[in-house]
C-alpha cells in the first residue's frame, strides 16, 4: 500500500480518539489502483475487541494443548486451500512477486502450523527440575496461557510476520489481537476472513485497524503480552508504553545485515546470494543484505558479477507479469534511498548500476549497487530498507569482522567461505542474533530456530521452542517427596545453637574441600 489517504468525517470522537467515520484508503504501490478501505477504529472499539477476545480465551485456554493443536490444523488447511487468494492479496497490496508472497509468507505459516501443532504438546509439557540441594523436595515448571496477546506488525511481510505470533499465541492457549500496519491492512483482514471459515472461535483472533493511536489503544486495553515488529524509534515508544504497564513484550526491530565474503568464497554462489538477499522484496526486509565486506582478493570479480546479475533482473508490476523485483511498498522509502545514494556519491562511492526511481506509474526503484563505500557514508551505517547494496573492500577477515560489528544494530549477518570451520568461528564472533553461512534469508523460514536481535535490533525471540514457551506464562511448583516433621529446622525460633550448626553445615557443604566440591570431582 504505497499511498495511504485518510478521509475524515465531520463528527469528532467522544473518547479522545479519531473523528467518527475516518477511514484509511489504500492504493496498490505497483499500479496506483484503489484496493480497499478500512476504518480507523476508536479506542472504545479496540477495548471492546480485546474484551471479547478475553472472554473467548477463557474457554480456549482450558483445553489441553494437544486438542488446541488438533483444532488449529484447520487453520493450516484453510491457509493452504486459500493460498492463491492470499498470494493475490499480498502481491497486490505489497507489490511483491507472487513467488515471494507464496514462499516467504504463506509457506512459512503453513509450515509453522504443521511443525508446532505436532511439537507443542512436548514443548509445553511440564518440565521437571532436578534440584541439586533440596533432595527431599521436587520442582517442575508448567506453562499456562497469558490471556490476550497483542501483535503490532509491519508492512513489509504483512502475513508471515504477524501470523507467526498469532499462531504461537493460540497454541499456548491465549487469544490474539492483531493491529496491522496502516500501510498494508488488507492482508490481515484476509487472514481473519480465512480464519473465520475454520469454525474456530471467531473472537479468539481479532484484527483492529487504525493508525499509531490504535497500537496505543491495544496496549491501554491491558493485553497480557505484546509482540512488536517495526522500526527502532517506534519500538522505543512501544516498549516504553509496555513498561509503564509492566506488560512483557518482544521487540523485533531494524537490521543492517552485513555479508562477509572471504577470499575463498564461491564467487558465483556469493554473487547470486548478494543479489537475492539484497533485492528480494525490493530490499524491504529487516534481514536484507545491507552491506557487503568483500576481501580484496575477490572484491573486483564479485562486484562485476553482481552487476551482471542485477542487469538480468526484471522489475515491474508482479500482478501483471512474472518479474523478479516488485514495487516499493511505502513511498517514503524511495526518498530514503535517494538520500543514501546522494550522500554516498558525494563522499566518493562509485555507482555501479541503478540509482534512481523508475519513470512512469508505480513506485519502482532501480536495483542499485554501490562500490568504494566507507563507514563515513550513511548507506553503510543506517538501515536502508530498499533495493541498494553497498560494497566495501577489506584487507582481511578481521577487518571485515570489525566493520560488521561497528553497528548499533545486530539482527542478521552472513558469511561466505568454502571453509565451514573457519566460517563458523567467524560467525560466532559477529554481533548479531543470527548468522548464516553460505546462504541468505533462509533462517527466518527455519521456524524451529529462534529469530531476533541484539543491540538496538531489539530483544526477545520469535520462532523456536523457547519463543513458544515464552509466549506462555511459566510457573514453578515445588512440593515435598514425603511427609515432613511438624517444624522445619530452619524455621523459628532462632537460637545461638541453631546458628552454630547452620554455620558448620555451610562449611561442610561448600568449603573448598567440602562434600559438594568432593562430589563434583567424582562426577
Amino acid at each position: 500500500m504505497g499511498v495511504v489517504q485518510f478521509e475524515k468525517g465531520a463528527a469528532v470522537g467522544t473518547n479522545g480518539g479519531p473523528p467518527a467515520g475516518e477511514i484509511i484508503r489504500s492504493y496498490a504501490p505497483a499500479s496506483g489502483e484503489l484496493l480497499g478501505e478500512v476504518p480507523v477504529m476508536s479506542q472504545n472499539e479496540i477495548f471492546a475487541v480485546v474484551e471479547r477476545a478475553r472472554k473467548a480465551q477463557a474457554a480456549w485456554g482450558v483445553l489441553p494443548v494437544a486438542e488446541r493443536c488438533e483444532r488449529l490444523l484447520r487453520l493450516r488447511d484453510a491457509i493452504v486451500e486459500h493460498a492463491e487468494e492470499l498470494v493475490e492479496t499480498i502481491t497486490r497490496e505489497c507489490g511483491k512477486p507472487r513467488h515471494e508472497a507464496l514462499a516467504h509468507e504463506v509457506t512459512i505459516i503453513a509450515d509453522l502450523l504443521t511443525h508446532y501443532c505436532r511439537r507443542a504438546p512436548d514443548v509445553l509439557a511440564p518440565r521437571p527440575i532436578d534440584l541439586h540441594l533440596f533432595k527431599h523436595r521436587k520442582s517442575y515448571v508448567h506453562y499456562t496461557p497469558r490471556g490476550v496477546v497483542g501483535v503490532i506488525s509491519p508492512w513489509n511481510y504483512p502475513f508471515s510476520i504477524p501470523m507467526g505470533d498469532v499462531v504461537f499465541a493460540l497454541i499456548t492457549g491465549s487469544a490474539a489481537v492483531l493491529k496491522p500496519s496502516e500501510v498494508t491492512p488488507l492482508t490481515a483482514l484476509k487472514a481473519k476472513s480465512i480464519y473465520n471459515g475454520t469454525g474456530l472461535p471467531e473472537d479468539l483472533f481479532a484484527v483492529v485497524t487504525g493508525l499509531g493511536a490504535a497500537g496505543q489503544a491495544l496496549i491501554d486495553a491491558g493485553v497480557d503480552k505484546l509482540v512488536f515488529t517495526g522500526g527502532v524509534e517506534t519500538g522505543r515508544r512501544v516498549a516504553a508504553a509496555c513498561g509503564a504497564r509492566l506488560i512483557p513484550c518482544v521487540m523485533e526491530l531494524g537490521g543492517k545485515a552485513p555479508l562477509i565474503a572471504c577470499a575463498d568464497a564461491d564467487l558465483e554462489r556469493t554473487a547470486r546470494a548478494i543479489v537475492y538477499g539484497g533485492f528480494s522484496n525490493a530490499g524491504q526486509a529487516c534481514i536484507s543484505v545491507e552491506r557487503v565486506y568483500a576481501h580484496k582478493d575477490v572484491h573486483a570479480q564479485l562486484v562485476a558479477r553482481v552487476k551482471e546479475l542485477v542487469g538480468e533482473l526484471r522489475v515491474g508490476d508482479p500482478s501483471k507479469d512474472y518479474v523478479d523485483v516488485g514495487a516499493i511498498i511505502f513511498p517514503k522509502q524511495i526518498e530514503i534511498a535517494e538520500r543514501h545514494i546522494e550522500d554516498a556519491l558525494a563522499k566518493g562511492a562509485e555507482l555501479v548500476t541503478g540509482g534512481k526511481k523508475r519513470p512512469g506509474p508505480g513506485q519502482f526503484f532501480e536495483p542499485t549497487v554501490l562500490a568504494n563505500c566507507t563507514h563515513e557514508m550513511t548507506v553503510m551505517t543506517e538501515e536502508i530498507f530498499g533495493p541498494i547494496v553497498p560494497f566495501a573492500k577489506v584487507e582481511s577477515n578481521e577487518e571485515a569482522l570489525s566493520l560488521a560489528n561497528a553497528s548499533h544494530l545486530g539482527l542478521n549477518a552472513y558469511v561466505f567461505t568454502r571453509d565451514t570451520a573457519k566460517g563458523r568461528a567467524l560467525a560466532e564472533r559477529i554481533e548479531a542474533g543470527s548468522v548464516v553461512l553460505n546462504d541468505v534469508l533462509v533462517n527466518y523460514g527455519a521456524t524451529d530456530a529462534p529469530f531476533g536481535g541484539i543491540k538496538q535490533s531489539g530483544y526477545g525471540r520469535v520462532h523456536g521452542d523457547d519463543a513458544l514457551r515464552d509466549m506462555a506464562e511459566s510457573r514453578h511448583v515445588n512440593y515435598n517427596r514425603f511427609a515432613g516433621p511438624e517444624r522445619d529446622p530452619l524455621w523459628y525460633p532462632y537460637t545461638g545453637k541453631s546458628l552454630g550448626w547452620m554455620m558448620r553445615g555451610v562449611r561442610f557443604l561448600f568449603a573448598g574441600n567440602g562434600i559438594i566440591q568432593r562430589l563434583g570431582k567424582l562426577i
